[in-house]
C-alpha cells in the first residue's frame, strides 16, 4: 500500500511505470490502490466543481458563509468525483474494449483516476485565489473579474489538458499500444465531459 501512495506522486513525474503497475489486476492488487484512488476522486471532484461556473456563482446572493461554501466544496464536490468515476470509467471502459482491450472494467477506473491527479493537484492554487480575492471567486462581478481571474483560469485549464494527456499516456502503457490506439479509446472520455459542459452552459 506503500507502494502505491509513492506512485501516486510519482505518476506526475515518471507516470509510465505507474500505469503499467496496474496491469495488475488482481483483487489484491486491487485493494492495495484503493484507498488511494478514492482520495485522488473525491479530491479531482472537489477541484473539478469549483472550476464550473455553478461555484462562480454560489454567493451571488450572499447566503452563503465561507463555512458553508466549504462544505457545500466538499459534498457537491466528492458526489461529482464519485459520478465522474464511475461513469467516465465506464465510456473509458467501452472505449478500449472496442479497440480489443480484454481488461476489466475496475482497470479502467484505475487508470482514469491515476489519471485525474493532476486535477486534484490543482487545489493547490486555490489558498492563492482566496487570498488575492477571497470570496470574490463564488459571486459574479468580484475582483477576480479581469487579468487576475483569466491567469488562474488559464493555469486551472491546464491542469485539466494535463490530466488528459496522462489519460492517453496510461492507456498506452496499461495495454502496451500506439499512441494512436490508446488516443481513440481515450477519445469519447475526453469528449464526453466537455460536450456535458458545453451543453450545460448552453441551457
Amino acid at each position: 500500500m506503500r507502494d502505491w501512495w509513492l506512485r501516486t506522486l510519482l505518476v506526475l513525474q515518471r507516470p509510465r511505470p505507474v500505469f503499467v503497475a496496474l496491469r495488475d489486476d488482481t483483487r489484491e492488487a486491487a485493494g492495495d490502490r484503493s484507498e488511494q484512488v478514492l482520495l485522488i476522486v473525491l479530491l479531482s471532484g472537489i477541484a473539478t466543481l469549483l472550476f464550473t461556473g455553478t461555484a462562480a456563482h454560489l454567493n451571488d446572493d450572499g447566503s452563503y458563509s465561507p463555512i458553508l461554501i466549504a462544505i457545500w466544496a466538499f459534498l457537491a464536490g466528492s458526489i461529482y468525483g464519485l459520478f465522474a468515476y464511475f461513469a467516465l470509467g465506464a465510456v473509458l471502459h467501452a472505449g478500449v474494449k472496442a479497440l480489443g482491450s480484454q481488461g476489466s472494467y475496475r482497470r479502467s477506473r484505475h487508470v482514469l483516476a491515476f489519471a485525474a491527479v493532476p486535477i486534484a493537484l490543482s487545489l493547490v492554487t486555490w489558498p492563492v485565489k482566496l487570498a488575492l480575492y477571497g470570496g470574490d471567486w463564488f459571486r459574479a462581478g468580484g475582483r477576480d473579474t479581469g487579468a487576475g481571474g483569466a491567469v488562474f483560469d488559464v493555469i486551472e485549464l491546464a491542469f485539466f489538458v494535463w490530466a488528459a494527456v496522462l489519460l492517453v499516456i496510461g492507456v498506452r502503457a496499461v495495454h502496451g499500444w500506439s499512441w494512436a490506439r490508446a488516443a481513440a479509446a481515450c477519445a469519447l472520455a475526453l469528449v464526453a465531459p466537455v460536450a456535458l459542459a458545453l451543453l450545460v452552459s448552453s441551457l
